[in-house]
């Protein structure tokens, strides 16, 4: 290979086909290189070697940049790296990602391709493109110093550097070349870490390609893995003071994609191949990488004076340095002891990790712990006190935090069962202490949380490990909130129990008076009821007050309990009085007073109405008198104004529901429609009342005068002397004689009337039939009926009409 200063050697380098067809290379040429440089038929296609293996910088980089006619391109180009193991098919993926020429390696002899830095720029696009040697490769074996050194100049160099690493090397910390992130991450920040003139940070995209992708283990999961393994790197950074809260993001974008095996499935490759290359040409693609925040905002004709510079500094840093081989042997011997003695704490840790996972309290948990941390930290205190002082320390912190991270959650589950099993033994203590009368219910609060906050203390205090900033605070404080709202809702359950036996109560004795004062309607009728409701009222509310004492509520808890008490008072109070004012019932009430002043005199003897009586006007008297109960009934309101009872419109029961209360309504007892509706019924009634007295009245005026009893029995005693003294008429005057007095005696009399007035009112019928059946004239009434029927019309209701008015008594 040639360098800057050493004479031209001849090469022969594989010439891409095409950017369109990557993937399959032309017949190898022979390219004369000069001063690092490969020149072929194409000067677009040319790659010079900008870094030799000697760490050496070609100072030929301007020119070939003219070459490729980028000089004059302002900022309109892009620059991308390649970074990642040997012979893990680096240029490869570059020629097919970009048309370029990269060496590629012969995979039957598996050796170095790539040494030092080579740039080439992509075919049909202002791209330029570095691949740099491999890192890990054997031809340099424990030389680190050019790895870090080219793979910091990739990463301050370009906007894009492409980490190329197999699948199976995702979670290895050195197959992944973690350690040398680290490094170059932490020389990176010291050396390129401040903003730049616009005051932005210097930002680089890391564009992680996954190669020979199965599919065992999905894209997600290892760009999880990835992004922690990236994330832990930067946390452990040691940085300069000015950037010590700095954020990896504010530095870094992090991108993956994933390629599949090139030789197991050789089209699936080259189809992903051009999937991922589309992200590189495509510029309305959301993933899009050359985005501006990238572009280190280096013209094209000062690029290769600004990569020189940088590789200068990265020349002269020291923090590069590659560690002594004590240290080296150091973190390796204590890299081994830290993992047996790890191994022996994680076997320890599993056989309590299922019971704490199932919700159990492990009793011992925390002698058990610090028994384990303990033998773990002396096993690594005896094998790795006597290397390196720096590594064996650092690296026992290291192992104090895995081991610290393992023991916190195991902590934190013991946490999370003790707070679960006490608050249910606070829950039970609870119940069983109110049951039963006569309890304290704030003792019994007081009682039972005293008892979980020590069961809960006993057993975190013991769960703690000396030598971690551990805290239980955080849960204890949940479980005395929690706590709290179990007895807050246990108090609200027993006040509802109680509110609900005192209106129970209520209701019984508000019932009896409240019937007796309804069914003796007077002006002062509301004022004897509202005086017994206030009255009960009262002494359900002392009930309360006396009750809640022991239940330790708040004075706005007890003025919400009563307001609920108030409402349901006065709402069992108007459900009574809409009971005893139903229609049927209201009704029957008006019936009762009108007949106790229409039927009966002031004396409440019944009235036998006589020709000589007002009828007219007692029956007007005792219907006003009636109709003024309606307005008495109509609304609750109280001739006393001071009984007056009065309950807020927006008053809602807490305890059962949160539906708006409307008080004014509630004491209109009839709707002015309702009561229009129950006058005119009483109307109907009334007047069926006074037709019935005026009938009595005209039967007692066609009463046979008692005179006329004396002459029949004068005109008829010659007959009754021949009945008396005719043996025949004698024998049945007898037997009719006792047939009325066992009728009598049987009780019988009504029965044979209702049947004796049957037979004779059929008898009527059948007479009054045949009667007119004989005296009708047929050769007359056929034709006019014949004419009847045709107009439509019949007059048969008519003479029914007529009949029943003939026959129809007064």
């Amino acid at each position: 290979m040639a360098t800057a200063g050493i004479p031209p050697t001849t090469l022969s380098p594989t010439k891409a086909d095409g950017f369109t067809s990557a993937g399959r290379n032309a017949p190898a040429t022979n390219g004369h290189y000069r001063n690092g440089s490969a020149t072929t038929s194409d000067a677009s296609s040319e790659r010079i070697q900008i870094i030799n293996d000697e760490k050496q910088f070609n100072p030929e980089l301007t020119k070939q940049i003219e070459k490729w006619g980028l000089l004059s391109a302002g900022f309109d180009y892009n620059l991308v790296a390649v970074f990642g193991s040997q012979s893990t098919g680096k240029s490869t993926l570059l020629n097919r990602l970009f048309g370029t020429n990269f060496d590629v390696m012969d995979e039957t002899r598996r050796q170095q391709t790539t040494k030092g830095i080579w740039m080439c720029k992509a075919k049909g696009a202002n791209v330029l493109v570095m691949d740099v040697e491999g890192t890990d490769g054997r031809e340099r074996g424990e030389d680190q110093d050019f790895e870090r050194k080219s793979a910091l100049f990739s990463l301050a160099s370009s906007e894009v550097l492409i980490v190329n690493l197999w699948e199976h090397q995702v979670g290895l910390y050195q197959g992944a070349n973690m350690g040398l992130l680290k490094t170059v991450f932490e020389v990176n920040l010291g050396l390129f870490g401040k903003k730049t003139p616009d005051g932005r940070n210097q930002r680089t995209l890391l564009l992680f390609v996954i190669r020979d992708h199965i599919g065992t283990t999905p894209l997600a999961n290892l760009q999880a893995t990835l992004t922690q393994d990236m994330q832990k790197i930067w946390d452990s950074l040691s940085k300069p003071p000015e950037l010590k809260d700095r954020q990896l993001s504010d530095y870094f974008d992090l991108s993956f994609f994933a390629l599949p095996h090139k030789v197991l499935v050789p089209d699936k490759f080259e189809a992903e191949v051009q999937e991922l290359k589309k992200r590189f040409t495509e510029k309305p693609r959301e993933d899009y990488v050359f985005s501006p925040a990238y572009h280190k905002r280096i013209p094209a004709d000062g690029v290769a004076f600004y990569m020189e510079g940088i590789w200068e500094q990265v020349q002269t840093n020291k923090d590069l340095d590659l560690p002594t081989q004590q240290e080296l042997l150091a973190q390796f011997r204590c890299d081994e002891i830290s993992s047996a003695a790890l191994a022996e704490f994680n076997e320890q840790s599993k056989s309590q990790k299922r019971p704490i996972e199932t919700g159990k309290v492990v009793e011992g948990l925390g002698k058990m712990m610090r028994a384990w941390r303990s033998q773990a930290l002396e096993r690594y205190d005896r094998d790795a006190s006597r290397y390196h002082q720096g590594v064996y320390k650092r690296k026992r912190v290291d192992l104090i935090g895995v081991i610290d991270s393992t023991l916190s959650a195991l902590f934190l589950g013991q946490l999370k069962n003790l707070h679960k099993s006490s608050l249910a033994s606070y829950k039970k203590e609870m119940l069983d202490g109110m049951r039963g009368e006569g309890y304290n219910f704030a003792d019994v609060v007081a009682s039972a949380r005293a008892r979980l906050e020590k069961r809960f203390l006993q057993g975190a205090q013991e769960a703690l490990v000396e030598g971690t900033d551990w805290s239980y605070e955080e849960e204890l404080g949940l479980l005395r909130e929690e706590a709290r709202i179990v007895a807050d809702q246990c108090r609200k359950d027993e006040t509802k129990k109680m509110v609900n036996v005192i209106e129970r109560n209520f209701k019984k004795q508000i019932s009896e008076p409240v019937d007796v004062y309804l069914n003796q309607p007077s002006p002062d009728m509301w004022d004897k009821v509202l005086k017994v409701f206030r009255e009960t009222l009262d002494k359900a509310e002392s009930s309360y007050l006396t009750k809640a004492k022991s239940f330790d509520c708040t004075d706005e808890e007890n003025a919400t309990a009563l307001t609920t008490l108030r409402k349901r008072a006065w709402l069992a109070l108007r459900a009574k009085i809409d009971e005893q004012t139903a229609d049927t019932i209201f009704l029957g009430k008006l019936r009762n007073y009108f007949e106790e002043r229409f039927r009966y005199d002031e004396s409440g003897t019944p009235r036998v109405w006589k020709p000589d009586d007002d009828i007219d006007t007692a029956f007007r008297k005792a219907k006003e008198q009636t109709l003024e109960l309606v307005p008495l009934y109509w609304k609750i309101k109280p001739l006393d104004l001071s009984l007056e009872f009065t309950l807020p419109s927006e008053t809602s029961d807490s305890l059962t529901s949160t539906e708006e209360f409307d008080f004014p309504s509630t004491l209109v007892v009839f709707s002015e429609t309702k009561a229009l509706d129950l006058t005119n019924r009483f109307r109907k009634d009334a007047d069926a009342y006074y037709v019935e007295a005026k009938r009595s009245m005209v039967s007692s005026v066609a009463q046979i005068p008692y005179w006329m009893y004396g002459v029949l029995v004068v005109l008829g005693w010659n007959e009754a002397m021949v009945v008396l003294f005719n043996p025949l008429y004698f024998t049945m005057l007898l037997i009719l004689l006792v047939s009325a007095y066992v009728i009598v005696q049987l009780g019988m009399t009504g029965p044979v009337l209702q049947i004796l007035k049957s037979l004779f009112s059929e008898t009527h019928r059948q007479v009054e039939g045949r009667l007119r059946d004989h005296f009708s004239q047929p050769q007359l009434a056929q034709p006019v009926r014949a004419s009847r029927s045709r107009s439509g019309t019949s007059n048969d209701e008519p003479e029914r009409d007529v009949r029943r008015r003939n026959v129809e008594p007064y």
